[in-house]
């Protein structure tokens, strides 16, 4: 499905950023063995930056908030039923002056089961420890160790 959101924007250095009216991610946390396990998308190797983890998330249409879309981004591409997850926070993680991609925090009780798109290769809960460890996404690889503290 198509929101007025979908398409580039470029930025006056020449680089281009997804989501008309910006974009939004789910960094949704889930409780493993007396630790956090995040939920990762192993992004479609056609996308931008395939071949990378990175959250769940895309444009953000006009009439949604970025908790809006970070959730509807995650049904549509894990599979997360939006009445299962609890937003704790949202942070913009990279600004520019034509765009933002805000990082929305939120929890869900347990791993819930995932059901990925033609936009992920994989989806994968990864204990928030390892992380950092596989190739991220430029973006969240910047943002991951201030988010990592945000999660507590």
């Amino acid at each position: 499905m198509r929101g007025d959101g979908d398409g580039w924007v470029f930025g006056s250095d020449g680089s281009r950023y997804w989501g008309r009216h910006g974009a939004a991610g789910l960094l949704l946390c889930a409780p493993v063995d007396g630790g956090v396990a995040v939920l990762l998308q192993h992004r479609a190797i056609w996308s931008h930056q395939g071949g990378t983890w990175g959250l769940p998330g895309g444009a953000r249409d006009s009439h949604e908030t970025v908790e809006q879309a970070a959730v509807r981004e995650s049904n549509e591409e894990a599979g997360i039923d939006p009445s299962m997850v609890t937003v704790v926070e949202s942070i913009v993680t990279h600004q520019t002056p034509d765009w933002s991609y805000t990082t929305v925090i939120a929890t869900v009780p347990t791993t819930v089961t995932t059901v990925g798109n033609g936009e992920s290769a994989e989806l994968r809960w990864v204990p928030a420890g390892a992380v950092a460890d596989l190739p991220l996404h430029p973006g969240l690889a910047k943002a991951w160790p201030d988010l990592l503290l945000r999660m507590g």
